[in-house]
């Protein structure tokens, strides 16, 4: 019997004990500038320079704690008969595909996961498949490998996704059949059930930042909406003790704003990076403290997200995505995910080294920069450093719209 991995994830900065990761493939490479935008990218990727810096950022992790790989986690899962049938019936019946059943339930695991993750190519055996400008009767899942999306670990729980975009569906159903059926992972799941008549209820996990036990910063976004929200509202006015979220909305345009970890992202016990025009400037976008005890919920207006954070006891200095003097430097680092950083522990932390000037901002304030490159040959020790930030090269990962946090899906943290 596999060994149990106990889910607890209390904090952004706690010291990491496990993650699950997604090495892009072929799913990445399957993908043209006509169908780019559709896969909610907006350029194509080099899949064997996405997929070197990605060894480089999967090696860093593996080096640092406990990996799990979602594609091994699924082959696992669908070696039992039952779990297979219904994962394959959820996939085809959320993409309305009525002619793959068979083919699908004949693969081995291993084969039908990566056939789940990479796509089905169309066999062209009818004159309407033979002229059909479709490569793929079920498409590559292109988005995997930000795997913080699908789902979220919020204390011993998992809230899995309410996609915004129907693309991407069909992670969230594989993330949702791991964290069920893996003899691995026992944590409740909660998922949002949306009504055929009802607005949808989408919440994605690069809005949610586990900044305390009894604390939520969530970003009202083009990719989770009020109604996402109000359903972790409900799934934490269930929980016995108290709890709070701050809301932060955020711009529909342009894409690099998609989720709250792209303009705010925690460092340690004292410092956050963030995008400033929007989370310390004055601008049009709300902040909302929620509070919730007892099942009775209070809302009301702050400042801003910095401000409330303060004012509820989290004092945290402010190091700027693009550095400190000029707009256009914030904005362009901003969009390679600049404010985009993943805490291996307080102060130790994991970011694209593209972006100079905000690495500069954070050398500044006494975090070492180091190169992925030489911690893995053994040229650097980061743990000499009491805060660090090691640098993955972001030259292609960048271009698919996430940073080192978005392709992570933390499972457990060490308590603060």
């Amino acid at each position: 019997m596999e060994e149990a991995f106990p889910l607890q994830v209390d904090s952004e900065i706690g010291t990491l004990e496990g993650v699950v990761l997604h090495k892009p493939g072929a799913e990445i490479e399957n993908m043209t500038p006509g169908n780019a935008e559709r896969a909610l990218y907006s350029d194509i990727l080099n899949r064997e320079v996405a997929y070197r810096a990605y060894q480089q950022f999967s090696a860093i992790l593996e080096k640092m704690t406990r990996v799990f790989y979602i594609r091994e986690l699924l082959g696992e899962i669908l070696q039992k008969a039952a779990v297979r049938t219904e994962v394959v019936d959820r996939v085809l019946r959320n993409e309305n595909i009525h002619t793959l059943r068979e083919r699908l339930n004949e693969l081995p695991p291993d084969t039908l996961a990566r056939e789940l993750i990479e796509g089905v190519e169309l066999e062209r055996d009818n004159l309407s498949s033979y002229l059909s400008e479709e490569r793929y009767a079920l498409r590559p899942l292109h988005n995997f490998f930000f795997t913080r999306d699908s789902a979220a670990v919020i204390g011993d729980q998992v809230l899995i996704g309410g996609m915004a975009r129907r693309v991407r569906d069909r992670e969230a159903i594989i993330a949702e059949a791991i964290f069920s059926f893996h003899p691995r992972f026992s944590g409740r799941t909660h998922t949002p059930r949306n009504e055929s008549d009802a607005e949808p209820a989408t919440l994605e996990g690069g809005d949610i930042i586990v900044a305390a036990k009894d604390l939520l910063l969530i970003g009202n976004s083009s990719r989770t909406n009020t109604r996402g929200i109000d359903f972790i509202i409900d799934v934490l006015k269930k929980r016995k003790q108290p709890a709070r979220i701050l809301v932060q909305q955020l711009p529909p345009r342009p894409e690099s704003f998609i989720h709250l970890d792209m303009i705010f992202t925690i460092l340690d016990r004292n410092h956050c990076v963030i995008y400033e025009p929007l989370v310390s400037r004055p601008n049009p976008f709300r902040t909302v403290l929620i509070e919730i005890d007892n099942g009775k919920v209070r809302i009301r207006d702050e400042d801003n997200l910095l401000k409330a954070l303060q004012k509820i006891g989290m004092d945290l200095e402010p190091l700027y995505c693009g550095g400190r003097t000029d707009p256009w430097l914030q904005q362009r680092e901003q969009w390679h995910s600049g404010a985009n950083f993943f805490a291996l522990a307080p102060g130790r932390v994991l970011g694209y080294d593209r972006n100079l000037h905000t690495l500069e901002e954070l050398s500044r304030h006494g975090y070492e920069v180091i190169r992925a490159a030489d911690v893995l040959r053994g040229k650097a020790d980061p743990h000499a450093h009491p805060r660090f930030v090691i640098t993955i090269d972001g030259s292609e990962l960048a271009r698919g719209g996430g940073g080192c946090r978005c392709m992570t899906l933390p499972l457990r943290r060490h308590a603060l």
